[in-house]
């Protein structure tokens, strides 16, 4: 008789916690860093969100663009070690699919750990991925931006609608590492 092996999928994470940057006490005269991951559609989202939160009313004392080299890539070190000299708040999208979510959740717990409060924006489609990610680098506290799915494949037209999910959340991160709460 031939013998099987079984392999067993299940198991655990075990991570040191890490604490996420200290939050900014205002908006006001923060210098933000835009950080895209090169995701169609993600440029669009970002910049639309920018333009939704100074409708807000932020008032940001400088926004810088960066773009990292691919979306399923973790940004570079030196990349991010600049984002960090150069801003006090950092924004970066997009997450709607496996890979780019867990890079976006990568580059924002490095932007915490550089001391810069992030807004990591993923879909309702990929929360579940955002939590398993920053649980695994044992930051449970970063908080994501989260919106409906999806983006990349989103017709441009539809962006502002997205834009206008992603202010609120990311000016209450900042500020209280918490997303407003529902009907606020």
């Amino acid at each position: 008789m031939d013998s099987f092996i079984t392999f067993d999928p299940t198991g655990s994470v075990e991570a040191a916690a890490q604490e996420c940057a200290p939050r900014v006490p205002e908006i006001k005269g923060s210098r933000l860093a835009v950080l895209n991951n090169t995701k169609w559609n993600a440029s669009k989202l970002l910049r639309q969100s920018v333009a939704q939160m100074e409708e807000l009313g932020a008032k940001f004392d400088s926004v810088n663009f960066y773009d990292k080299h691919h979306f399923s890539s973790d940004a570079e070190p030196a990349l991010l070690d600049r984002i960090a000299a150069e801003n006090d708040i950092v924004l970066t999208a997009i997450g709607d699919c496996g890979s780019c979510t867990s890079s976006c959740v990568n580059d924002g717990i490095q932007m915490e750990l550089r001391g810069l409060p992030a807004a990591v924006i993923v879909t309702t489609e990929f929360e579940r991925e955002a939590t398993l990610q920053k649980r695994a680098h044992g930051m449970d506290d970063l908080e994501p931006v989260v919106i409906t799915h999806p983006i990349s494949s989103l017709a441009p037209d539809l962006l502002s609608g997205r834009a206008r999910e992603v202010a609120p959340q990311a000016l209450s991160i900042w500020v209280t590492g918490a997303r407003p709460a529902a009907g606020a």
